[in-house]
Formats: structure tokens, sequence, C-alpha cells
């Protein structure tokens, strides 16, 4: 599937900003199955001084300030980028048993250090609990698969929990989520997060789109789409880390497409920075997941 990629934040502000620094994570990551071929970054007012980087994870990270007295911003990004089929889907019931792959990373912790170690800790926003554990071993009983288990704590969060965007805001603690069965895609990702650290297992927080499709008969929104988190899920060596989204009880593949990973969502904010002024203020975000022509 190839995808042009459209996320446009504006702000505005009941007084002006004097100066502003930002700091982005709009860029698709390129990976085996993920080709990014073109991104362009528009911001208005023109910035000041901009420059991008590889984060602590590979991520590419944008910065920029702008220096001048301005009642607005608009940050526009858009990326074209092509995403493939996995060449060799997972085995379920091939994979390893899921105590083999914990013992694992406790033993091995300098080799897997910076891939699936780090990966296995509580972090700012996801913490590990018994409680959590608890839940996580009905689907991970002894000798099970690991990939088979993670399909299966995939589908009972996706069935114990309801989908619901007023339940929650982006700073609603696990814990909160955890006990009242609701939130959003953030929050379901984190909650699973939490629940495979908590047995020794090593997980990531994954950011990026999902390409949706309207109901039969109607058009296709622009504009209407909305970012979308998941997470990996490190199986072993062999098989290496397995995507895994709560919020549509399923293995991603080529509707999703990865800008980055970390930790946690505090690692992938979209925008975040810091401003001088501009009294109140409010955010509008449009995001348009759109598919194109392979001459496109």
């Amino acid at each position: 599937m190839k995808y042009r990629i459209t996320h446009t934040t504006k702000y505005n502000y009941s007084q002006p900003v004097g100066v502003c620094h930002n700091k982005i994570h709009l860029a698709a990551r390129s990976l085996p199955q993920q080709t990014v071929t073109n991104f362009h970054l528009l911001i208005k007012p023109d910035a000041f001084a901009s420059t991008c980087q590889k984060d602590y994870f590979g991520n590419r990270v944008d910065y920029f300030s702008i220096q001048e007295p301005h009642r607005s911003l608009t940050v526009t990004a858009t990326s074209n980028v092509e995403v493939r089929p996995i060449t060799r889907p997972p085995a379920f019931t091939a994979s390893p048993p899921w105590e083999d792959v914990a013992q694992g990373i406790a033993k091995r912790r300098d080799e897997l250090s910076l891939s699936a170690y780090q990966f296995s800790f509580a972090s700012r926003i996801v913490p590990r609990d018994p409680a959590y554990a608890e839940y996580t071993l009905a689907s991970f009983t002894k000798g099970r698969p690991i990939v088979e288990a993670g399909l299966d704590l995939t589908r009972r969060i996706f069935e114990d929990f309801k989908y619901d965007p007023r339940a929650t805001t982006v700073s609603t603690p696990v814990d909160v989520v955890f006990k009242q069965r609701a939130g959003v895609c953030q929050d379901f990702a984190h909650l699973q997060i939490a629940c495979l650290r908590s047995i020794g297992l090593a997980s990531r927080y994954v950011s990026g789109y999902l390409r949706t499709l309207p109901p039969p008969g109607k058009e296709r929104l622009i504009g209407n789409d909305q970012s979308h988190a998941w997470l990996s899920l490190y199986c072993g060596d062999e098989i290496g880390w397995v995507d895994f989204d709560p919020t549509n009880n399923m293995i991603p593949a080529t509707d999703h497409i990865t800008i980055g990973w970390g930790q946690d969502y505090s690692d992938l904010c979209p925008i975040q920075g810091v401003f001088i002024g501009g009294g109140k203020n409010r955010m509008d975000v449009s995001v348009d997941v759109a598919t194109i022509s392979s001459d496109a």
C-alpha cells in the first residue's frame, strides 16, 4: 500500500507569542517493510531556525524555533510512505514458550540492552504491578507460545475494555484505565505494555497512523483520520519484535504506518515545546491518510 499522510496542527492564541521552541515526532520511520519516499514539514510563520536528528531510539525528531511575535502557528507534515506485507508472518504456535523469552531477557541483559532489555522496566507512564501480572497470566499460561499468548491478551483487552474518547485524557494514568475498563488506543497500548512488562517481558510503545475506511455508501472524509498507537512484544531471537493492536484486536499489517517507538507516549509526543506569552490558546488537529497510485 502507498499512502500520502497529511498531519496538520493549528494553534491560535488570544495574545501574541513572542518566542517558541518546538520538538516534533511526525516523520514515519524507515523499516524493512516500510519505505518513506518523501517527507516535508511546512511551518507558518516561517521558522527562525530548524534542524532534525535521530533520537535515542532511532526515530527522526524535528526541532524549530520562531522568534517573532505571532498569534497563530500551523505545522503541516506531509509524508509519502509505502507499506509492504510482512514476508514471513510469525507462527502463533511455533513461537517459543513465553517463559523462555522472559528468562533470556533477564540473563542476556548486556547483549539485548539496546533492543529488548530496556523495554522490560517500568517507565514514566507505564508502571509494573502484580495486578497487571495477574490479569496477564490468564493468557500467558505455562508453556504457551509467546505469539499465541500475546494475541490472546490482545483479544481480551479488546473485549474487556470499551473504546470511549470521553473516558480519558492524554494524562490519564494506566491504573485508572485498568479500573474503569475504558479509554482510547493510547490507553490500551500502555495497558498491554504494563501487563507484559509486569511478567518480565519486553514491550515498546509504537506511534503511527491507521488507514480507516468509510462505511459502505459513504465518501471518505478528508482530514478525519487520527493518530494511532499500538505496541510491540519481543518474542525471542528468531522471531524478534511482533506488533499487536489491542484497539482493533489484530496484528498490524499494511493498514498501519509506523512513526516510531519508545518506552511510552512521552517519547513520541507529536508536538511539544515551550512558548512565551500567548494568553489562552486553542489547538486543532487534522489527519488525513490517503492511498495514492503507484506513479504518484
